[in-house]
């Protein structure tokens, strides 16, 4: 019974091993958890949202977590040493801030152009038909603060039209804009006609041609140090796909 016993238990430690082996050998190599640090412009959350389930569809095990800000605000925080792997902009020159602090791996590229349009309550009961509109008295009017993208393409459209716009407040972020006419706390804000659109019936759009002037490029790139680099790189390939641009074109992002 003694030397059975024995022979089971080597027999057993020999089929253990070359279960192990087996085991190691046919592993998958995408069974590895990861998770995608992406810094985005707040006015790309509805449409970033639909390239993340997306994007993990594709890369089986890889989460994509999303920081949706200000553009400036999201460069400060990467100056300040935020972690992160992918950073995309509502404009250029947000973008060469981050390239200039040495925060960014490589060159930026282009993904998406945007515009701003006037939202105002359903129905436009103030009668609002253009941008000159927004210097009326009476009007309770909110704007992007100067240093967040949708601010400076506002300042871009009152020197191009010698229209001063004088604002109840100035947001950090275009989203906190839509927000406050949304809820009636203004009566009109400069969004981004893709604001206006992701708010799905809660707001109308008065569109202007003097926008055309202050046309907005969004570029992407790779924050210099990203955990997972190779990712990275993949999403903003991604973004930059056929695939990525037609689910921008939905939300009424235009092509650079």
């Amino acid at each position: 019974m003694k030397r059975l016993s024995a022979a089971f238990v080597a027999m057993a430690a020999v089929t253990a091993t070359i279960a192990t082996g087996c085991s190691s050998q046919g592993a998958p190599a995408s069974s590895g958890q990861a998770t995608l640090t992406v810094f985005a412009a707040a006015s790309l959350t509805e449409s970033f949202g639909k390239l993340k389930s997306e994007f993990e569809a594709q890369h089986h095990g890889v989460t994509v977590a999303y920081n949706f800000a200000g553009s400036s605000a999201l460069v400060q925080q990467l100056s300040n040493g935020a972690k992160a792997d992918v950073f995309a902009s509502a404009d250029q020159p947000t973008m060469d801030k981050a390239v200039k602090a040495g925060v960014i791996d490589g060159s930026p590229s282009v993904f998406a152009t945007n515009r701003l349009t006037i939202a105002v309550a359903p129905g436009n009961p103030k009668g609002i038909k253009g941008f000159g509109d927004l210097a009326r008295g009476g009007l309770t009017v909110v704007v992007c603060a100067p240093q967040v993208p949708c601010g400076a393409a506002t300042q871009k459209v009152e020197q191009n039209t010698h229209v001063t716009v004088k604002p109840a407040s100035e947001e950090q972020d275009v989203k906190q804009v839509l927000t406050k006419v949304e809820s009636g706390d203004a009566d009109a804000g400069l969004v981004y006609v893709t604001d206006a659109a992701s708010a799905g019936g809660k707001v109308a759009q008065v569109d202007f041609p003097e926008a055309a002037q202050a046309v907005n490029n969004y570029p992407i790139a790779v924050v210099k140090g990203a955990p997972q680099a190779d990712l990275a790189r993949q999403f903003e390939q991604f973004v930059l796909s056929e695939q990525g641009r037609q689910e921008l074109a939905k939300a009424g992002f235009g092509a650079p």
